[in-house]
């Protein structure tokens, strides 16, 4: 990835973008479609010239097609690595002279491009990052570099606990689904991939149908709207055909992985909720309170604050978009993960019975809604939570009406949402490490 430094007097444009920001009552976005169609949102701030600018593509590695696991990944990280005449060393060589920075992604559900910019090179800016988006080289040279790359991460998730243990829950939860491997691929299936699957993977994955984008600083409407054109017109309307929703086939119970490491590690969780969900905001507080609201959360306060038993140990909602989980982590010595579990396990009970306390749910509200307005801190990051925004499929009010719509949540909601997200009989933990006191337990291999 191509992470420019910038000047101190830059990142000094940043901090006084931030400053006038958080001093606004609400963000002022505007919604652009450019000549050729592309939507996006738009906050103008024309008193620093600098921009920030997110696309995003939906899909990413979730549109790897069968056999070539990795594919969208690997390409991803090509995008940097020459375009036309320029190899790697000339891209990068010229961005820094530009001060520009770009940087590349990619998820299960989509890919990400982020740029940033001076005014006064923007049009030399977008040309380069338009050159890397439409016409990389994707040479063999760097096909090789790359790939060698990607390899040595997918070797070292191999002996990494935390990673052996996701992919032995994505496994055993998503079936056949793409999500079920790692976006990474395997080291059999990346050491495959030809130039030609590489640039399938391009023209099937940054499509102009699946594009979202948005742009915060020193750039009108009418600017936007040209640019975007520019950025990715030229790209093909469609792509490789979304996937299926996934089936979560999580049944319950603790599963082992045995790994000769003095702690183990968990991952555990069961299906979630979608983000459109109507009953979403409700989840969210009330995994504030269960393990997503750091030292207060129920979680953190039973397993380690009472009894010790871990230094961290957390739940959070993830609502990818084929297949929504609740998940949390947790890591103990060996002869301690049986006692942790048994606590999360007895925690997860009480929260499906019970509910919260009105004192639980206030501190919840305060915690999400105190700390709203200190995400919007630069331009880049404005970009990156509008962008976000869209492909979740909210409106432009909701940087405004997002504290109303928590505060609105009552008891009751938690209550009977309680009910719905919590699943003590489908709760599965897979576990990483030579856990005592589980021997019992079904033991994956």
């Amino acid at each position: 990835m191509i992470r420019t430094l910038f000047t101190r007097a830059f990142a000094t444009c940043t901090l006084v973008v931030s400053t006038a920001t958080l001093a606004k009552a609400e963000i002022d976005i505007t919604e652009v479609t450019s000549p050729g169609g592309i939507e996006a949102w738009l906050v103008e701030e024309h008193s620093i010239p600098f921009v920030a600018i997110e696309l995003r593509f939906r899909g990413g590695g979730s549109l790897d097609q069968p056999g070539e696991r990795g594919a969208t990944n690997l390409m991803v990280g090509l995008l940097e690595e020459g375009t036309g005449e320029m190899d790697a060393q000339d891209f990068a060589r010229a961005a820094e002279e530009l001060a520009a920075s770009f940087s590349y992604d990619t998820s299960d559900d989509g890919i990400s491009i982020s740029a940033r910019m001076l005014t006064e090179n923007r049009d030399e800016a977008v040309e380069l990052l338009r050159k890397s988006i439409v016409e990389p080289r994707f040479d063999e040279a760097a096909l090789t570099r790359v790939r060698q790359q990607v390899e040595a991460n997918i070797r070292g998730d191999l002996t990494e606990p935390r990673d052996i243990a996701g992919r032995a829950f994505d496994q055993k939860a998503f079936g056949t689904h793409p999500y079920a491997t790692s976006l990474s691929g395997t080291l059999e299936s990346v050491a495959a991939l030809t130039r030609d699957d590489i640039v399938a993977h391009h023209r099937g994955t940054m499509v102009r149908d699946r594009v979202y984008a948005s742009a915060v600083g020193d750039i009108t409407a009418e600017e936007l709207g040209a640019l975007l054109d520019t950025l990715v017109g030229a790209l093909p309307e469609g792509g490789f055909p979304l996937p299926e929703q996934a089936d979560v086939t999580l049944g319950g119970g603790v599963h082992v992985v045995p790994y000769d490491v003095p702690q183990s590690v968990a991952i555990f969780g069961h299906e979630g909720f979608a983000r459109d969900d109507p009953d979403f905001f409700a989840a969210y507080i009330l995994n504030v309170v269960m393990g997503g609201g750091g030292f207060e959360s129920r979680l953190m306060s039973e397993v380690r604050e009472k009894r010790g038993l871990t230094y961290g140990v957390g739940s959070y909602l993830v609502p990818k978009d084929f297949a929504p989980l609740y998940l949390g982590q947790v890591a103990s010595a060996n002869n301690r993960m049986a006692q942790a579990i048994e606590v999360i396990q007895d925690e997860w009970r009480k929260m499906y019975e019970a509910g919260v306390s009105e004192d639980e749910l206030t501190r919840a509200k305060t915690y999400l809604t105190g700390g709203y307005p200190l995400r919007f801190d630069g331009n880049a990051r404005i970009a990156n939570i509008l962008v976000g925004m869209q492909m979740e499929g909210l409106s432009p009010d909701y940087v405004v009406t997002r504290n109303a719509q928590v505060e609105a949540v009552t008891l009751e909601d938690i209550d009977r949402v309680a009910k719905r997200l919590m699943r003590p009989e489908e709760l599965t933990f897979v576990v990483v490490g030579q856990p005592e006191g589980l021997d019992e337990a079904p033991r994956l291999q």
